[in-house]
């Protein structure tokens, strides 16, 4: 039996244009379907330091017909360190229908995600984002933000870092409701801030010790998940993209109140409740995300255009 198998690179993906108000609606989708979804705990192996390679299947519930893995890995040194690639199946005959570059998906959903949390858990007259971090994953984050808040004035604070708050400034000059301010240490971002966004990689010590410095009303959403532990001790909610991400990290039976974020989607859950909760939003990454994303995308694509490859099978039931 042969398969046609297509190849599906970042060009390729780029080259549809999806936008990032398209990329929050995918995101908001699959979380929706969280609970009828299968979505096995993924699973990390360590080769060497902290370097990993980890898997995340998901099974997408009908009337969808996908079932994909994800594997993304990161090893120091290696530029960009983080790396991914997906294996879309259909999940009715088994065959496999493509293996997808998984870049663009993985940091457009993850931005897709901090913006959706923002928007559904800010204070209601919060239009300040304060970034740590300014890398890819803020970028996508601040696209999808721009997106969501097209007709209002969008204010960045930037923690200054080398250049790469200049580069930020740069690379969204032509938004003209994006404004922006550069300070100079972690405390004066973080005093008095509305929204608070880290987007940085690693971190083995606290971003900001001073608790006094989080005002009530605000909101954190550590992309990944570093350098804030204090917080969980003193904020009054946090949530979370599953349970499982976050059971077992050092502070979470002290949490005051933990839940997960589809269950505010889907009404199930207050989410804010008023303008002086203080609340964190711990997405550490859904595969459910990447590979609705992958599936949505598999549709989009002119398969008669594709480069493929021909995956040949056995057909007989006896072969060895």
């Amino acid at each position: 039996m042969k398969n046609k198998v297509l190849i599906v690179q970042n060009k390729h993906i780029c080259d549809l244009n999806i936008s990032p108000k398209e990329c929050v609606s995918w995101v908001n989708e699959s979380f929706r379907m969280k609970y009828e979804a299968q979505l096995p705990a993924k699973i990390s192996v360590h080769p060497q330091g902290n370097d990993f390679f980890t898997s995340m299947p998901a099974l997408l519930p009908q009337p969808y017909r996908f079932f994909g893995v994800k594997e993304v890995c990161r090893i120091n040194g290696r530029e960009p360190a983080l790396s991914s690639d997906i294996l879309l199946y259909d999940s009715i005959t088994g065959h496999l229908l493509a293996l997808m570059d998984g870049d663009w998906i993985t940091t457009m959903r993850t931005g897709a995600v901090a913006a959706l949390s923002i928007d559904k858990l800010k204070k209601s007259d919060a239009h300040t984002f304060s970034f740590i971090g300014l890398g890819n994953t803020a970028r996508a984050t601040a696209m999808c933000l721009l997106s969501l808040y097209a007709n209002k004035d969008v204010k960045f604070r930037l923690l200054r870092y080398k250049d790469q708050a200049d580069s930020f400034i740069e690379r969204f000059q032509e938004y003209t409701n994006a404004l922006f301010e550069i300070v100079d240490t972690v405390q004066e971002l973080i005093s008095g801030a509305e929204i608070i966004i880290s987007c940085i990689t690693d971190a083995s010590d606290l971003i900001c010790t001073d608790n006094t410095l989080y005002n009530k009303g605000v909101l954190l959403v550590p992309v990944h998940t570093r350098g804030f532990q204090n917080c969980d001790l003193f904020f009054d909610k946090i949530y979370g993209d599953d349970r499982g991400h976050v059971c077992g990290f050092k502070n979470f039976s002290k949490f005051r109140a933990f839940d997960e974020f589809s269950n505010v989607l889907l009404n199930r859950n207050p989410g804010r409740e008023n303008d002086k909760e203080r609340i964190i939003a711990y997405n550490i990454g859904l595969g459910l995300h990447d590979i609705l994303f992958a599936c949505k995308i598999y549709e989009r694509l002119d398969k008669a255009q594709f480069p493929f490859f021909m995956q040949e099978k056995e057909t007989a039931k006896f072969w060895i």
